[in-house]
């Protein structure tokens, strides 16, 4: 049967319409099973546990003598002269010429403005005239105050539509219910970023062809964790990245002690059965016989021989393919790998070593400079020969109990299906619910017994939009209300919860916890906030939260040029990676300050980024902590996935590198390049026979006022971390010039390094704390942050510092926060569709 053809009858036996699922994913807050589990005090009143952190908005100190009138007439002195209806195109499109302090309230989303360019002290501008700064705290403590104190009377804590699993929480949500590993990206479309992250509801688009892919997904992992006695025979093939180098002198992690260089693929055998797994190498140069180890699981499968010979062709190289014999694999996702055997056990045994990139052969990426040859490809062809399904991580999960007679069968596959859809859906399944799956086992049934029932039933769960979609439900005492807000519900606030702290959906104490109405009982929310924080599975928000925030994401898009910097590979940008993320969950854990990610004299290496980094006695591929040896790295600014996302290809960026400090720490991102302003790379590059160095190139590019008026902002930041080359090493010259760092910060501080620059940054921690708070909040709540949530970004930034800013406080406040545990009421929709789900 035709997938399309499949769609709207496969939903139709799970009760729901594909109209139906699409109509109420995109309306917002969708209503479960009225059988559900019983959930504590709908109470449309706001708690004051909610409120309190509103009602303590941080205010600054104000001059008692100025009032209203004063700040207004300050405003319009120092600020309308450039934010009118003449100049407002080239200043933000903001006017302040009749802006009334007073009606600040009224007026929020200008005032909001305001108040993050004067608590950033980027206004008024630098040589510009200024009132004396207790004046401009006193102007900005009150635009705060007056805004915080209407938000606590008229407590908002905005909605968003449906959340829908992206790839990363679909992947965690098979592995916790299947024990399987899967890569969503095999079947899911890329997620949208916006606002930073990847679970912005109102980004994620939902069409028939996405539903499609969803059920695609849940076809391919039924079978993968079933088992499959009728495979087809296939040839799977995974593919080594031109950019990653394999390492072809040292050990791969994943591959057995004893190897060099190769590949490791998680594959997921569907049948007990023979099997071939073919390796295709790229030949190195001279002529002898190196031995590849084939192993699955660690133990040795396979040792083909391969005879390295020159090809004859202008890079003197060949591909060629090298295989087992068939060989009989259990059923199973099990590791396999194709490495080269080591012969000695010095540091190398290549003839040539000049780079750590061994394909770094030339600007196109070439062949490589190395006598070694490389593991392009492992092929996994089969099954032939199938005898059956053996037991496994998954197949255990899923078989909880084992009928021996026919009458057995139908209660087992309830039971089954009770069990993994209460998983699934993260709430108790209705027995309705369970009723309407055993047609769909039935029909699996029929065709190939009770497994084959059980697998059928088991797709369809995984295809159901309860499982697909974070849907959340309004209390009945609600539901009909226009205005207002309400109490998120214990088994949604589980959701939220659990998402937010492991990236995952909730344990079996958390759900638990939600099923009896307890989660919103004084002080459990915050209890089981902090037993999982305590969990090694908060590492998901180094991996989650601050890879997506810190912009990580794009280390790996950047491919330095390889013969500027042929020591730079992939796995040198994933150790970069690595190392921010141990860098961030390490804080986490210790409940370190959020200032000393800026700070901190210590970070975590394995010998390989050591060795880049310049830190001596760092031998081996684990990661430790170690402290830097000097003052030239502190903290996220001397790491490398910071520095080399912020590069080019060729050379450094300081542009960039300024951009990404305002944006991303400081929550000021420069408005984009006006039209028609040529690129510096168009700016000559070389004077008098002589090589320019960047500095000189923007000198040059930032003499017209138009580039000026943003890249004094933004190039005195970037070019004090300019000791950091594209690829993060530390140098003192460029082209043989040494290097010029000097500049001056926006008010006017002398910065030459990056421990000044910090220092710079550091005077004014409100912004950088406030802009972490929002990127917090949004990634927790999964939607983008409106001027109305600014008032519990302050109280949250201002509750944290009384706390020494440590990183729970943030984290807690959260977690406590209106925006997390309410939601504003909207008109439910009365369409026959949205009803009929609404009914069930």
């Amino acid at each position: 049967m035709k997938r399309s053809h499949f769609v709207s009858p496969f939903f139709a036996l799970l009760g729901v319409s594909l109209a139906s699922a699409v109509g109420v994913a995109q309306q917002g807050p969708a209503v479960r099973p009225a059988v559900q589990a019983p959930v504590a005090a709908p109470a449309a009143p706001v708690p004051a546990a909610v409120t309190s952190a509103v009602e303590t908005s941080p205010t600054p100190a104000v001059s008692h003598r100025m009032g209203a009138d004063d700040y207004s007439a300050i405003v319009k002195r120092y600020c309308a002269t450039c934010h009118n209806e003449r100049n407002k195109q080239p200043h933000g499109e903001l006017t302040l010429t009749d802006f009334d302090v007073a009606q600040a309230p009224q007026h929020v989303e200008t005032a909001e403005k305001m108040i993050r360019k004067l608590r950033a002290g980027l206004m008024p501008p630098p040589r510009a005239s200024r009132p004396a700064p207790d004046v401009l705290d006193g102007l900005v403590g009150y635009l705060e105050t007056s805004i915080d104190t209407g938000a606590a009377a008229r407590p908002n804590p905005g909605n968003r539509s449906f959340q829908r699993l992206n790839r990363a929480e679909y992947e965690m949500a098979i592995f916790n219910l299947l024990d399987l590993d899967v890569s969503a990206g095999d079947w899911l479309p890329n997620d949208t970023l916006s606002a930073n992250f990847d679970n912005i509801a109102d980004a994620q688009a939902l069409s028939p062809t996405l539903l499609d892919s969803y059920l695609n997904a849940a076809a391919a992992v039924s079978r993968m964790a079933v088992g499959d006695r009728n495979a087809s025979t296939l040839d799977t093939t995974y593919t080594a990245p031109n950019f990653d180098s394999q390492h072809p002198w040292d050990h791969v992690e994943g591959t057995p002690y004893g190897t060099r260089g190769g590949i490791v693929a998680d594959h997921v055998f569907p049948a007990d059965g023979e099997y071939v797994l073919e390796a295709t190498v790229s030949s190195g140069s001279g002529a002898r016989f190196e031995d590849v180890d084939v192993s699955i699981d660690g133990e040795r499968v396979g040792l083909l021989a391969y005879e390295v010979a020159p090809s004859g062709g202008a890079d003197d190289r060949r591909f060629d393919p090298v295989d087992t014999p068939r060989i009989f694999v259990r059923a199973g996702q099990h590791r396999v790998t194709a490495a080269w055997v080591r012969r000695t056990d010095g540091p190398y045994e290549d003839l040539i070593r000049p780079h750590d990139w061994s394909q770094a052969g030339g600007p196109s990426g070439g062949p490589g400079i190395t006598t070694l040859p490389h593991v392009r490809t492992l092929v996994i062809k089969g099954p032939y020969k199938i005898t059956g399904i053996s037991e496994t991580p998954s197949r255990a999960k899923i078989f909880s109990c084992r009928p021996t007679t026919q009458a057995e069968e139908r209660p087992c596959a309830e039971q089954i299906l009770t069990r993994l859809g209460t998983q699934a859906y993260r709430r108790p399944m209705t027995k309705e619910e369970v009723d309407r799956l055993m047609p769909l086992y039935e029909a699996g049934a029929r065709a190939d017994g009770f497994e084959g029932g059980v697998r059928t039933a088991l797709e369809a769960l995984l295809a159901s939009p309860f499982f697909i979609f974070r849907l959340e439900q309004a209390p009945d005492t609600v539901r009909a209300s226009a205005t207002g807000t309400y109490r998120v519900a214990d088994l949604d606030i589980a959701s939220r919860l659990s998402f937010f702290l492991w990236g995952a959906p909730p344990d079996r104490e958390l759900l638990d916890l939600a099923t009896r109405g307890r989660l919103s009982a004084p002080g459990v929310l915050e209890k089981q906030a902090r037993r999982m924080l305590a969990d090694p599975r908060a590492d998901a928000l180094g991996r989650r939260f601050a890879y997506q925030w810190l912009r990580l994401q794009d280390v790996s898009k950047l491919h330095p040029d390889v013969v500027a910097y042929p020591n730079f590979d992939l796995e040198l940008a994933a150790d970069m990676i690595e190392e921010t993320e141990r860098f961030f969950n390490d804080a986490v854990r210790e409940n370190r300050s959020f200032l000393d990610l800026l700070t901190a004299d210590y970070t975590f290496v394995n010998e390989r980024l050591a060795r880049h980094y310049g830190i001596p006695g760092v031998a081996g591929e684990e990661f430790r902590k170690v402290t830097y040896p000097d003052a030239r790295r502190r903290g996220l600014l001397g790491q490398g996935s910071i520095l080399v996302q912020t590069s080019l290809a060729t050379r450094t960026s300081p542009v960039l590198r300024g951009k990404w400090v305002m944006e991303v720490l400081m929550g000021t991102p420069p408005p984009p390049p006006p039209p028609n302003v040529p690129a510096l790379e168009q700016t000559a590059g070389t004077k008098d026979g002589k090589q320019l160095t960047t500095r000189e190139r923007m000198e040059m590019h930032r003499a017209n006022p138009t580039c000026n008026a943003c890249h004094r902002f933004m190039d005195p930041i970037g070019l004090s971390l300019d000791n950091f080359d594209a690829t993060g090493r530390w140098r003192e010259r460029e082209f043989g010039s040494p290097l010029d760092t000097r500049g001056d910060f926006y008010d006017g501080t002398s910065i030459t390094s990056p421990s000044e620059l910090t220092a710079a940054l550091l005077k004014r921690p409100i912004p950088l704390v406030r802009t972490f708070t929002e990127n917090l909040m949004a990634y927790a709540v999964g939607r983008r942050m409106e001027v109305a949530d600014q008032p519990a970004i302050r109280a949250i930034a201002a509750s944290a510092a009384k706390d020494g800013y440590t990183l729970s406080s943030f984290i807690l406040g959260v977690v406590n926060s209106g925006a997390f545990r309410l939601r504003k009421v909207q008109p439910v929709s009365t369409t026959e569709d949205t009803g009929a789900v609404a009914r069930r």
